[in-house]
């Protein structure tokens, strides 16, 4: 990989805030897998500091959506066994339903 790679990689990612393709709408093991490339690149100490920045602060962006995802995934979790034997149904929210 190319020094300027992974700079480009943070710019489109940037660009994409709050539209699809971003942190929040990608599945979570595509979100780790990016957040283990940007934790790499920073380890390796080669980048300029504005690059840097750039990096850890998708890095910190990717951290916060696999946190979230972690968070609904143990609500659901603990929701079903709340339930117990029982059958609950509950309307699915918006963003589930699309999931779908």
């Amino acid at each position: 990989m190319t020094k300027g790679f992974g700079y480009c990689m943070v710019e489109n990612m940037g660009k994409s805030k709050g539209r699809a393709g971003s942190a929040d709408d990608a599945p979570f093991e595509q979100v780790m897998d990016r957040l283990q490339t940007v934790v790499a690149q920073l380890e390796e100490g080669d980048l300029p500091l504005e690059q840097s920045l750039a990096m850890f602060e998708e890095g910190v962006r990717l951290s916060r959506a696999g946190a979230k995802r972690l968070d609904e995934a143990e609500r659901r979790v603990e929701e079903l066994l709340a339930a117990g034997d029982e059958l609950q149904t509950s309307p699915l929210e918006e963003s589930e339903a699309g999931e779908q």
